[in-house]
């Protein structure tokens, strides 16, 4: 028997809407609640844009006591929500549920305070990602998790997610970078988890957090690991005519025992898609192309990348070429980062998806 889906009562929406509405609006400005569709429509998804659906309304707190409000009025209201960072995850993590509330955390975008001699950071969950090693690198410092988003993504956004990036194979995850995130539960209770200890007492819980989508909690603080940035980094992009060679290169360069600071495979696809915006120099004509890394000291990188080459050659690649200089390191990189950014091949044009991603970004500013 087929089951029909009944309508949604419009009357009850809507009343329910108002209710919201009139609980918030006592403790957030005018500008940072929103309800009207043309407001709320930037925010019916994420970077996942097949899947949409718009909300009751938009909270954009600026403080963390405002978050702590509004979780306990959705909590008394059984108001679902939903955080958001900057909406550029690919997992649907950000996207509405009908009958809820997305909480918007863009407007949480300070950098609390930086120290140097402990290498840490504490920030808002509304700090871009790369704004955080922008703010230490007259310290020779930078966060080392760099997602493909990085420009654009927020620090909060990649708690939920446990976000990585091309160097998390040397650097880690997210959940390596972090020593302490605060956030506060449904029901507005302030909570922290780990500590600025290398190791707490009790259970692990910040291992919990990291990746849950803000479904435990929702982040208002994190307290980051910073990394001193290294003499030198080189890649090479090696070409192979067929993408199996290119997975065992892959294996062999980790039997070798060599841990590159990053290692990437694009198919043919991919490279072609992407060389019209970013003229790296992709071989068009390679089934994969490898990208690989190495940082350290001059003398490490030197042997490092040696002892690659002589792994890729021997793993049948048609071509390899070596990054001279700093400029160039980033070209090859670019379009590693740049799917995630044009959603190449996606359901929605790119300037269609721009035009979602620009109205978080004007938040960020």
């Amino acid at each position: 028997m087929n089951m029909v889906t009944p309508p949604p009562d419009i009357a009850a929406i809507s009343a329910l809407q108002s209710r919201l509405v009139s609980a918030l609006s006592p403790i957030l400005p005018e500008h940072a609640l929103l309800w009207q569709p043309e407001d709320t429509i930037p925010y019916e998804c994420d970077g996942l844009a097949a899947y949409r659906r718009m909300p009751l309304a938009v909270a954009l707190p600026e403080t963390e006591a405002q978050v702590a409000q509004i979780l306990k009025i959705c909590f008394d209201m059984q108001i679902p929500v939903v955080p958001r960072g900057s909406g550029t995850g690919l997992s649907g993590g950000a996207m509405p549920i009908s009958q809820g509330l997305v909480l918007s955390l863009a407007k949480l975008k300070k950098i609390i305070s930086i120290d140097a001699f402990t290498r840490t950071a504490v920030v808002q969950p509304g700090v871009r990602n790369l704004a955080i090693s922008e703010a230490v690198a007259h310290l020779g410092l930078y966060y080392a998790p760099d997602p493909s988003s990085q420009i654009a993504c927020s620090i909060g956004g990649n708690v939920n997610e446990n976000s990585g990036g091309v160097h998390c194979l040397k650097y880690g995850l997210t959940l390596h970078n972090v020593l302490r995130v605060r956030g506060v539960l449904m029901n507005g209770e302030i909570v922290e988890f780990g500590s600025l200890a290398p190791d707490s007492p009790g259970l692990d819980l910040l291992a919990i957090v990291m990746g849950s989508e803000g479904m435990l909690a929702v982040v208002t603080e994190v307290t980051v690991k910073l990394v001193a940035k290294p003499k030198l980094a080189r890649v090479i992009m090696a070409s192979f005519d067929d993408i199996e060679k290119g997975g065992n290169a892959v294996a062999a360069i980790i039997a070798a025992g060599i841990i590159p600071a990053g290692l990437e495979m694009m198919d043919k696809a991919t490279t072609r898609a992407v060389e019209e915006f970013v003229h790296a120099g992709y071989d068009l004509e390679a089934e994969a192309i490898l990208l690989c890394e190495s940082d350290g000291t001059f003398e490490e990188v030197a042997e490092e990348i040696a002892r690659m080459t002589k792994v890729l050659e021997e793993s049948g690649a048609s071509g390899i070429k070596i990054s001279q200089d700093e400029s160039e390191r980033l070209k090859f990189w670019s379009g590693r980062k740049m799917p995630s950014l044009l959603q190449v091949e996606s359901q929605l044009t790119i300037t269609a998806w721009m035009a979602l991603f620009l109205a978080d970004i004007l938040l960020l500013y």
